[in-house]
């Protein structure tokens, strides 16, 4: 039997990305997979994708910065698949460049806080009664290098919001423990997404890789299979724990 098998899993931000990677794993292992995203051909072409290989999947249109829109997101998914057994709270994005904090324009910081932390939070929390309700579920969460370490480079809204994640996934963690629930935060390094590939000049990937002790950087794929870990029964020892899939790159 497939490690998911009968599992119900949701993963946002699913259309492209670490999340595609994602859904199209837990889908190849036996889980029903929500698609998620706001770009409708790309969820299209992700849930296609995962049927082509023999899987099950939905999309699911939402917008997560909206708590009534992730709510009717949840009961269309319960109608459609059932419970939702796994959540990755994975949607999220830088939406300032690096820079001195006083450039940073406050709608810079709130694009960031909101479309990370925020997003992150009302996600579980529509989630998160059901799975008590069950006293089962696995919540994943997607943060990031930057809010493991200082850089005087990092976009100071975005690591400031990816950190908020780790701490909201381990007082999680503590909180839902004896409702037999899992929160796990997964931390990547440089992944090479088809947007990084666009955006990192040539010229500047042997310095990115040179700072990996494994040397190569990250790919959508390597999260996701430590996505899949943590969901899975493989890991019902493992709670409130921050996983950093860097390359080495981040040792705490």
């Amino acid at each position: 039997m497939s490690v998911l098998e009968g599992k119900v899993g949701l993963v946002t931000g699913s259309s492209r990305g670490i999340g595609a990677a994602t859904a199209k794993l837990f889908a190849h292992h036996g889980a029903k997979v929500v698609v998620h995203g706001r770009d409708e051909p790309a969820l299209a072409g992700v849930r296609i994708e995962i049927e082509r290989a023999g899987g099950k999947a939905m999309g699911a249109v939402a917008d997560i910065t909206v708590f009534a829109e992730i709510e009717a997101m949840r009961r269309k998914i319960e109608q459609e698949f059932g419970p939702i057994d796994i959540l990755v709270a994975n949607a999220g994005g830088s939406y300032t460049l690096p820079g001195p904090l006083e450039q940073i324009s406050e709608d810079g910081w709130h694009a960031s806080v909101n479309g990370n932390l925020t997003a992150t939070f009302l996600t579980i929390k529509s989630i998160l009664p059901g799975m008590k309700e069950r006293k089962s579920g696995s919540i994943i969460t997607i943060s990031s290098a930057a809010g493991r370490t200082p850089h005087p480079q990092a976009p100071i809204p975005y690591a400031a919001a990816k950190a908020g994640i780790q701490i909201l996934t381990q007082v999680v963690a503590a909180q839902v423990g004896p409702f037999g629930i899992r929160a796990n935060c997964v931390a990547p390094e440089t992944i090479l997404t088809e947007g990084n590939k666009q955006r990192i000049p040539a010229a500047q990937l042997p310095a990115l890789v040179d700072r990996h002790p494994v040397k190569r950087l990250g790919t959508p794929e390597d999260v996701a299979q430590a996505a899949l870990f943590l969901a899975s029964e493989e890991a019902v020892w493992i709670t409130g724990i921050v996983l950093d899939v860097a390359g080495g790159a981040v040792m705490l």
